[in-house]
């Protein structure tokens, strides 16, 4: 039975080191994306587009009976709508955050710092909900957190107002991870994506009206070209087809067998890989402090697995 169990996580823990690939790989697109239509307009167009791509999956599952958790009666379609909205709120202020701050002039780099603090307050804010942490899991996450230190932050760590937004975003990602963990054992985890994509999408659009195409006539002349760049289109559709539909319906899934705070860690190597990923397809250089920040965060994760002693309550 223990054995089954730990296969089971380790497939889980992949799921999530996958989730951080993909969105380590699809930074680059986000960034660029939201400079060219942006920010509330890319994040709009691409949730939408993300909820749209795992529809024709729903149905595929169903007709081949692969959906195990499938909706029986009317209590069980509230608890997952409930689920798909809680998800998708908490995603439309966490990804909105997260695109403004970095509209407003924060750095890639500094970004990914700030956003990554989120794998400091998950184990926090569970500690209120009875969820309790391994001695290695806490010891892996401060390791984590200086790992993303060294290899995003390049000089001085000033506060800005874009950066207060970005911590902002952590705090709502941290609050998505947990919503995840609280409905995702109970429903369909491709369903509560899809509905979490749709309800994104939907906020994302009032922001995108007040903001991006001015809430007037003359602002949505302004704004319309955009969307005929097909470099912009690139980019929305590599971030909606794979970091919404395919990477948060990934995250969804693997969070089913693992502890919220190890699914935080584990997803944290998006900045690893972001890095790593710029290294091979853009020839850029690591330094020595990127290389020693990459090396603390793959060991924080590692750490983090180590099967010790449990603490008594044992929540997955």
């Amino acid at each position: 039975m223990e054995i089954e169990q730990s296969k089971k996580q380790r497939l889980h823990s992949l799921l999530l080191v996958i989730t951080a690939w993909i969105w380590g790989t699809a930074f680059v697109a986000q960034s660029a994306g939201g400079d060219l239509v942006g920010p509330y307009t890319f994040n709009c167009i691409r949730s939408l587009i993300g909820g749209v791509v795992l529809l024709p999956v729903i149905r595929l599952s169903d007709r081949l009976h692969l959906a195990k958790q499938r909706p029986a009666n009317r209590k069980e379609r509230r608890l997952l709508l409930a689920g798909g909205i809680a998800c998708g709120a908490a995603l439309a202020v966490a990804s909105n955050l997260q695109q403004m701050g970095m509209y407003l002039g924060a750095s890639a780099g500094k970004a990914g710092f700030l956003t990554a603090c989120y794998i400091l307050l998950v184990p926090v804010f569970g500690l209120f909900l009875g969820k309790k942490c391994r001695w290695n899991v806490w010891a892996g996450i401060v390791a984590a957190v200086c790992g993303l230190y060294l290899l995003c932050i390049h000089g001085e760590l000033r506060l800005e107002f874009s950066d207060a937004l970005l911590l902002a975003c952590a705090v709502s990602f941290a609050v998505h991870i947990l919503v995840i963990d609280y409905f995702a054992p109970m429903v369909d985890g491709v369903r509560m994506s899809c509905i979490q994509f749709l309800v994104s999408g939907l906020l994302s659009f009032i922001p995108m009206f007040a903001v991006d195409m001015k809430h007037s006539m003359t602002g949505i002349v302004q704004w319309a070209p955009a969307l005929a760049d097909p470099y912009a289109w690139i980019s929305i559709l590599y971030a909606g087809v794979l970091s919404c539909g395919v990477a948060y319906t990934l995250q969804i899934l693997g969070q089913r067998g693992v502890h919220p705070a190890t699914a935080s860690l584990l997803m944290s190597l998006e900045s690893v890989f972001s890095v790593l990923a710029g290294w091979v397809l853009l020839k850029e250089r690591l330094s020595g402090r990127e290389l020693a920040g990459c090396v603390l965060i793959f060991g924080a994760v590692v750490l983090a697995q180590m099967p010790v002693g449990i603490t008594k309550n044992r929540n997955k």
